[in-house]
């Protein structure tokens, strides 16, 4: 049941961020977009919710139930980045805003944009452990090790990722000549 809540609850989020996109920029209702936009936290909760009564109904604390807490973490960290990411692309689109900046290629710039989807993960990690631990605590003295075991994964995840984004700063990736040229400020002549 947790599986198919998860899944449901990810087809959700795509449904309804294409339907407040579309009321948004396609419609042009831009409050009504904006509130569908609004109930996608409704379906984490639900998935909470749903994950908590499985486990006080005597389920034993498994694989799912550590997915859950990692894909509401995701969404805590992540989630607002894709709606805005969708929303800078579908304004574009249908909103004649100007085509959303891609993420830098190269050098410091792309250091610090690595650093800062780190971070999101870092958010994803804690909210997912601390999910997990409240699980814990929740189903009291059953077996938790598949719990504790989705903690050690989400560090792992972190830390993984932080070593990613370090190399970004220590191995800064070159633009190549053409770019370097035209990224560079023009002479002044006196």
């Amino acid at each position: 049941m947790v599986v198919t809540l998860i899944v449901a609850c990810e087809v959700g989020f795509w449904v309804l961020l294409a339907a407040g996109l579309t009321l948004r920029y396609v419609c042009r209702m831009p409050r009504t977009g904006a509130a569908v936009l609004l109930l996608e936290p409704l379906l984490e909760l639900a998935l909470l919710i749903v994950t908590a009564i499985d486990l006080r109904g005597g389920a034993t604390a498994d694989w799912k139930h550590g997915l859950a807490a990692v894909y509401i973490g995701y969404t805590v960290a992540y989630g607002h980045y894709t709606i805005r990411w969708a929303d800078g692309h579908v304004a574009h689109r249908f909103g004649g805003a100007p085509r959303p900046p891609k993420p830098p290629r190269h050098g410091l710039a792309r250091a610090r944009h690595e650093g800062k989807l780190w971070l999101r993960t870092v958010v994803m990690g804690a909210v997912a452990a601390g999910l997990l631990q409240l699980a814990v605590w929740y189903v009291g003295d059953g077996d938790t090790a598949t719990l504790r075991g989705w903690q050690l994964t989400m560090a792992r995840l972190v830390a993984v990722h932080g070593v990613i984004a370090l190399s970004y700063l220590l191995w800064p990736k070159k633009a190549p000549a053409k770019e370097a040229e035209l990224a560079r400020p023009p002479k002044v002549l006196r």
